[in-house]
């Protein structure tokens, strides 16, 4: 069982600008369609866990549903999904442990977590097996960041980099649960 996130962020750390706009994501020319591993990362993905806002925001693009595998949306407050997705998208709350729980039994193992407060909270309980991030060349000055309100430093390890377009970097790391 392994949970990973796959996100991209600017240099400054930020997952979306002040008025949380991702529009930035498609600063830099992509005349080639590079995925930059996205289509690889949903090939070992089982299913998807992922915010509310998160989830508000990708039902706002102008596409299709982008995900042919399940999606289990986080939420308190969200009682139900738009019919064209009943099959493919679930509402789940509770306790992390309880929700992981809730997926491995049936028969998610491999997660995608994406979400600013879905990282963060993943984070705060440890849950995070792998990191693998997206670097923008692009100073946002701030934002929705990615990183906050832990409470204690998790260690990662670096186990593989790449460039992308000639000027984005994606770092991928793994959780090093050794004693420091």
């Amino acid at each position: 069982m392994k949970n990973t996130v796959f996100i991209a962020t600017s240099l400054d750390g930020y997952i979306a600008d002040k008025e949380g706009g991702i529009d930035w994501l498609h600063a830099i020319e992509n005349p080639t369609n590079d995925d930059m591993g996205f289509h690889q990362q949903m090939a070992n993905t089982d299913a998807l866990v992922m915010g509310r806002n998160t989830f508000e925001t990708v039902i706002g693009f102008d596409c299709p549903w982008p995900y042919n595998k399940p999606v289990f949306v986080i939420s308190h407050t969200l009682k139900e999904v738009p019919e064209a997705l009943a099959d493919k998208v679930f509402i789940v709350s509770g306790l992390l442990d309880d929700i992981l729980d809730e997926i491995h039994q049936q028969g998610h193992k491999n997660l995608y977590i994406d979400g600013g407060l879905t990282i963060q909270s993943f984070l705060k309980e440890d849950l995070i097996d792998e990191l693998i991030i997206t670097t923008i060349p692009v100073l946002l000055g701030g934002g929705i960041s990615l990183f906050a309100g832990l409470e204690k430093p998790l260690k990662f390890k670096n186990t593989r980099s790449e460039r992308f377009l000639g000027c984005i970097v994606q770092n991928h790391f793994v959780r090093d649960r050794s004693e420091y």
